[in-house]
């Protein structure tokens, strides 16, 4: 085998090969890793389902509910931006699979429907399961929240029980459809040296060795080309017999200046996410109970089903149809199909969507904090009721979501500029740019407006 520690690094990789640091690359590829951090993770999440389902009965007071929703929730597109898709190695569903699948599993081939129709249908459970969790208060609820976790260990067992590696992650989790599209924007990458790969005979990376298993999601690394889909579990750094993997930081959206082959389905997921973000958002202001009342004498009705689901539909579909607009503007500069613009260019989105993201969840970290802390010592009798569950004041949160918005904004435009100067030339560029700018800019002030307002805490 040869050591990547003796490997020069080829001059693509932005960052330098983090494998030649002798103590992540022995700790990438010991057998503790990454077990040793699964488990403990595994542990709390049985903490977690214990709270939801058997403790308190009011989201205030559960420790379930705090480290899930102002915790958990709040840091995962953070892990996302910094380490890519680093949480699908350790999360605790993914270990479920694996225990399930070692005991009971069939290895059964993934259908073939779900390797070509799975990201719709992750986009598809992604709005359902929003939409539900609004409808019938999921979050507000720490039974709803257990039941929606035991819902989805119930598929990760049946999965694990009947297909091979972790089809459920690939292609039916909801979060690993968010986790790909952020990890494209993420700072961290893992890939095959292509000169040391063109000269390999194996496919132990992706098949796997006595050593470890071959790359849980079906990704093969000699001819990977995104980090959507790898979740730098370390299999395929222990099974490389040549010391090609490298693994390498970059700046921040690097990936989708040049995306090799986009998907229209991750496009309409990056537009979704950005409705699905002023959804949380709407919802969560002080003015949503006169929004309510206004839909209710628009439509005649009561029913918190459809005045929700009306604004569920209008948020959702507003960026998407802001994206078709701006591609169809676009198709008369470039002369490229709606089709194309429209999956291209929704990439662009992605950075966008990362900083609002990251900023409505700074609410819920920094403004109810500390009621982790509170609901933890509850347990044990020690009362904490009236004391402020804030780590921050307003101002500064509004300071930190301002600017995290900025950093999307700049980022977006720039994706836009890079995908147009990777595919045309000359005026045709500037004359692509200017429809998606207009596009950046209309949601870039949209998350302004809805950032400014007032909210209501969760716990």
């Amino acid at each position: 085998m040869t050591d990547p520690l003796s490997t020069p690094s080829p001059s693509w990789l932005l960052g330098g090969n983090l494998l030649k640091n002798d103590w992540i690359y022995r700790f990438l590829r010991s057998r503790w890793y990454p077990g040793i951090i699964q488990w403990p993770t595994l542990i709390v999440f049985m903490v977690i389902m214990f709270q939801l389902m058997l403790g308190p009965s009011v989201t205030h007071d559960n420790f379930g509910s705090a480290l899930t929703w102002v915790l958990w929730w709040p840091i995962i597109p953070i892990i996302f931006l910094f380490l890519g898709r680093f949480w699908c190695a350790i999360c605790p569903f993914a270990t479920i699979n694996d225990l399930v699948q070692n005991f009971v599993g069939n290895n059964r081939p993934v259908p073939k429907f779900l390797k070509k129709y799975g990201v719709w249908i992750i986009d598809a459970l992604f709005i359902f399961i929003t939409w539900s969790d609004h409808v019938w208060g999921i979050v507000e609820n720490p039974v709803g929240s257990g039941i929606l976790l035991l819902m989805l260990t119930t598929g990760v067992v049946a999965s694990g029980a009947f297909f091979e590696r972790r089809m459920f992650c690939r292609h039916l989790c909801f979060l690993g459809g968010l986790a790909g599209n952020y990890a494209q924007a993420g700072m961290i990458s893992l890939h095959g040296t292509p000169e040391i790969c063109a000269k390999c005979n194996t496919a132990s990376c992706y098949k796997g060795t006595e050593t470890a298993p071959g790359c849980p999601i079906f990704e093969f690394p000699k001819t990977m080309q995104s980090s959507a889909n790898c979740v730098l579990c370390g299999d395929c750094i222990k099974n490389c017999p040549n010391g090609s993997i490298q693994l390498t930081m970059r700046p921040p959206t690097t990936e989708l200046w040049f995306v090799h082959k986009p998907k229209v389905e991750a496009a309409f997921l990056a537009a979704v996410i950005m409705g699905i973000v002023f959804v949380q958002n709407v919802t969560m202001l002080e003015v949503w109970g006169s929004i309510l009342s206004w839909l209710e004498r628009v439509t005649g009705t009561t029913s918190y089903y459809v005045t929700f689901s009306i604004t569920f539909a209008v948020a959702i579909a507003l960026p998407v149809s802001l994206l078709a607009w701006a591609s169809i503007v676009a198709t008369k500069y470039n002369k490229a199909s709606f089709v194309d613009n429209f999956t291209r260019f929704g990439y662009a989105i992605i950075a966008l969507d990362l900083a609002a993201h990251i900023a409505h969840n700074l609410f819920h970290l920094l403004a109810e904090g500390k009621s982790i802390w509170y609901t933890g010592v509850e347990i044990f009798g020690v009362e904490s009721h009236g004391a402020s569950p804030a780590l921050a004041g307003m101002a500064t949160i509004q300071t930190l979501q301002f600017g995290l918005l900025g950093l999307g904004f700049v980022g977006s435009l720039y994706i836009v500029y890079r995908i147009a100067r990777s595919n045309f030339q000359g005026d045709v560029v500037w004359a692509t740019f200017k429809p998606y700018a207009v596009l950046m800019g209309v949601l870039g002030i949209l998350n302004v407006m809805l950032f400014t307002l007032p909210m209501s805490m969760r716990m």
